[in-house]
């Protein structure tokens, strides 16, 4: 129960989003827009990425007058935050904190368009935490324990937030209105705080994703079809997450105007936080658009030709097959092993390869599952194959430098030399012994790195039971890379872009996803791929695009489907895509890039615009 005045228990509807009278001004200036998130200058997870890519829309229709507010991340900080004058109203209310003692920064977040932005160290409102949280559960009947790390930190930057935000409407209120736009539960212990401060701005919050829904769906194998019939109190409390859900339905309330991100997230919100959003704001990125469908080519061939290398490394070793019929599939994302769908991603990787094996396809199926896990280290097996790789390279270049120059001064004295003759038998007696110890008899391993959890890790345990062991006979072989791509990593030398580019195939059949950022991020760089209609994104492609097959993006019907149909069907595009050739795969890359241009934020952000302009129009 939330309670927003001392002398109701719990607010009605219209008090708490109706049309609310400001106490003064005429708002005769152009309004402020705000935006508060765990994430904002501090890269966690996929509402970073919202932010920064709508950052360039937000700015093209507000102007200086937009600003986010985000905690203070030292280590983040330094790459991208650069201080600015305390001047205009934000800049103003920064000020006063600082005389207040307390540590808050303001200037210019270093992404596309520089948006203004306010980073707290919440860590300073440590001292006062025991009396914020005894008023959020006197007021608001959110209980929150003494022991959490993370918990206290969301609370003290709640208390944080609005201070600053009651400080900016004290000198702004009575002359423009002001949008507080909070995302996401650990922005939003400040909702309640403030309408129960009678604050007299307006506020949008967002939920990206139910934090019970998300705890549940992990749990229940029929999350969808029991989700009208949960008691979600007694839930949050048998997953510990009573503070985490109280907070956020408390913000959900709280708000004049409510959103979220996908009509699959809406149909939580409406059982689990008991209210139906007022709006739906999907997540959009920045296309970059690649005018020249030739060059798009030249990139998936130019990065394929990197994933080549690792698979020669990788492979070669044990046995060798045809890279000219080689296809590359991969999933990535978060570990969330039932959610992400890597479940049924390795059931219809199985599925596929005895399907291939039947046909005596000469297709190889290169699959990876690209994730973050506890781990040791790459393992030795596989630092070795990359050092051997270097080593044939250096050996290769020098003989073949060696052997061109020999031979243009033998042609030049009109000779014809034996070409044994003119190799330095030092690094031929190099590039035998290097080939020698090339050669193993085991198969290639399934996992990339030493893992601290190798015998309950769930994606190694089902690749075991599915038998996908990496056999020369197999024409699906399995990569399960336990950690991100990165530049950095010896064994790919890759962004993660540019290892998505290289690819052929992605593959997000989601059970949970609110959004799903990793199919948009796929047809963005000309990736076909495959989601699922219970993912936010795939609903909404769906909707959108109704001839989505053809565009590059197969929408799986996963809603009330048994796991093990679903997996056939999922087996059946993969092998479908398999049958093309190679001009149908460039002339489907070219189809889906294009696609990916009704996911801008040119296209997605007029969404946003309409929830600040009804929240606007709900304060007079």
């Amino acid at each position: 129960m939330n309670k927003f005045s001392p002398n109701t228990a719990k607010p009605s509807a219209t008090a708490l989003r109706g049309v609310v009278p400001r106490s003064s001004g005429s708002g005769s200036a152009k309004p402020l827009l705000v935006e508060i998130a765990w994430e904002a200058c501090n890269q966690i997870g996929g509402i970073y990425t919202v932010l920064r890519s709508k950052a360039s829309s937000m700015v093209d229709k507000w102007k200086d007058r937009y600003c986010l507010i985000g905690p203070y991340n030292a280590q983040t900080a330094t790459v991208e935050f650069e201080p600015a004058p305390l001047l205009g109203p934000m800049g103003q209310a920064v000020k006063q904190m600082q005389t207040q003692g307390i540590e808050i920064h303001f200037g210019r977040w270093l992404v596309t368009s520089r948006p203004y932005v306010v980073l707290i160290n919440q860590q300073g409102f440590f001292d006062n935490l025991h009396e914020i949280k005894y008023r959020l559960w006197q007021d608001h009947h959110i209980p929150l324990p003494t022991d959490d790390a993370l918990l206290n930190n969301v609370v003290a930057f709640g208390e944080a937030c609005k201070q600053l935000l009651m400080l900016l409407a004290e000198s702004e209120s009575p002359r423009r209105k002001i949008v507080a736009h909070f995302h996401e539960w650990m922005a939003a212990t400040a909702v309640p705080m403030l309408r129960r401060d009678h604050w007299p701005g307006t506020i949008v919050f967002t939920t990206h994703a139910t934090q019970l829904g998300r705890y549940l769906a992990m749990h229940d194998e029929h999350f969808y079809e029991n989700l009208p019939h949960y008691d979600a109190s007694h839930e949050a409390a048998k997953y510990l997450v009573e503070a985490q859900h109280g907070i956020e339905r408390a913000a959900t309330h709280g708000a004049h105007v409510f959103t979220t991100v996908s009509d699959i997230t809406g149909q939580e919100c409406r059982h689990l936080l008991e209210r139906k959003p007022d709006l739906l704001l999907p997540n959009g990125i920045n296309t970059q658009r690649i005018t020249a469908l030739h060059e798009l080519q030249n990139l998936h061939r130019k990065f394929k030709e990197k994933i080549h290398e690792f698979t020669i490394g990788h492979f070669f070793p044990s046995y060798h097959f045809d890279l000219d019929h080689t296809l590359y599939f991969f999933t990535s994302g978060r570990f969330e092993y039932r959610n992400k769908g890597m479940d049924l991603t390795i059931d219809a990787l199985a599925k596929l390869n005895h399907q291939l094996r039947a046909t005596d396809s000469k297709k190889v199926v290169v699959a990876f599952i690209v994730t973050r896990q506890p781990v040791k280290s790459i393992s030795a097996a596989a630092l070795q194959s990359r050092a051997m790789l270097d080593e044939f390279r250096t050996a290769a270049e020098t003989i073949g430098e060696d052997l061109g120059k020999k031979l243009f001064h033998a042609a030049a004295e009109g000779r014809i030399v034996d070409l044994n003759s003119v190799v330095d038998e030092y690094w031929l007696l190099r590039l035998r012994r290097a080939i020698h110890a090339w050669k193993r008899d085991l198969p290639p391993a399934i996992v990339t790195h030493d893992m601290i959890n190798d015998e309950h890790d769930p994606v190694l345990n089902q690749l075991r039971t599915c038998g996908l062991f990496n056999q020369e006979c197999d024409r699906v072989k399995v990569i399960y890379h336990p950690d991100f791509i990165s530049p950095s990593s010896p064994l790919f030398g890759l962004e993660y872009e540019q290892f998505v580019r290289g690819c052929h195939l992605g593959l997000f059949p989601s059970y949970y996803e609110p959004w799903g950022y990793t199919p948009l991020e796929s047809i963005a760089l000309g990736v076909p791929a495959v989601t699922s209609d219970l993912s936010g994104f795939g609903s909404y492609f769906k909707q959108l695009l109704p001839h989505h097959e053809e565009m590059g993006m197969h929408v799986l019907n996963r809603r009330g489907r048994p796991l093990h149909d679903a997996a056939e069907a999922l087996a059946h595009r993969m092998l479908r895509f398999c049958q093309l050739n190679r001009r149908q795969r460039i002339a489907l890359r070219n189809t889906v890039e294009s696609t990916s241009e009704h996911f801008d934020w040119s296209h997605l952000s007029k969404c946003y615009h309409e929830a600040h302009e009804l929240a606007m129009d709900r304060v007079v």
